[in-house]
């Protein structure tokens, strides 16, 4: 498989998607990308958006919800782009239009999928670990199952100056862990993850931080080796820092 699973779409205070630039444009090609914008209501403004943003580095842009058949249109696509929003209604929205097995079906055949936000959540087993406000309910949790891991895009340290009494992204992390067992990778802003094959790679400036159960968060360089974490969890699951 081939997969871009970005943290956010907009960098602070820059263009969409500029931060990621080279890795998208390395990623697509020539290729024409086909925009998921079902994480959000507006889905022609939301594909107006990315469509601008991406045009700007070349690559061209169209959107799933205005094709006819829209699974026809992801089994025909050469590169499918899931966009962040509320990861709740885009999991619901997938199952109503039967494209949860259409889209495993075809990025595991070598369709190549870029995720983004809600967008990343979908390429992993489940979205308990989204940042979501359940806003409704999808019939399942189960999302695409493309990696053996969870990841928390957006992942925030915690503010040792903050006044909120609320729970941390970390303590929230650690709770999932004591209910599931797929490690948890927190994506910064400004970061990626980078598959093709067997390898995994983090790409951006910022490191990542890995939860695992029964062992301590810790933290996982830029351009760090992940690929053990696509192995069974019975596999060697040492992640290579240097």
């Amino acid at each position: 498989m081939e997969l871009l699973l970005l943290s956010n779409s907009r960098p602070s205070g820059r263009p969409m998607f500029t931060h990621a630039k080279d890795a998208l444009t390395d990623f697509v090609g020539d290729r024409r990308v086909l925009f998921v914008p079902y994480a959000l209501a507006d889905h022609d403004g939301y594909v107006a958006q990315v469509a601008r943003a991406l045009g700007a580095f070349g690559i061209e842009v169209t959107g799933a919800h205005a094709e006819p058949d829209p699974v026809a249109a992801v089994r025909s696509a050469a590169v499918v782009f899931v966009g962040g929003g509320n990861t709740f209604r885009l999991l619901r929205a997938l199952q109503t239009l039967g494209l949860v097995s259409v889209l495993r079906e075809v990025v595991r055949a070598g369709t190549r999928y870029i995720g983004a936000s809600a967008g990343t959540n979908m390429a992993c087993p489940s979205l308990r670990t989204t940042n979501d406000m359940p806003i409704v309910q999808p019939s399942s949790f189960e999302a695409l199952g493309l990696l053996p891991f969870q990841i928390n895009p957006h992942y925030l340290d915690p503010d040792p100056s903050s006044t909120h009494m609320g729970e941390t992204r970390e303590q929230r992390l650690v709770e999932y862990l004591e209910e599931n067992e797929p490690p948890v990778l927190g994506l910064r802003e400004g970061s990626w993850l980078r598959v093709s094959g067997a390898t995994a790679t983090l790409g951006g400036p910022h490191p990542a931080r890995l939860f695992e159960r029964g062992r301590d968060p810790r933290e996982l360089p830029a351009g760090a080796d992940v690929s053990a974490l696509l192995r069974p969890p019975a596999a060697d699951a040492s992640i290579r820092t240097g």
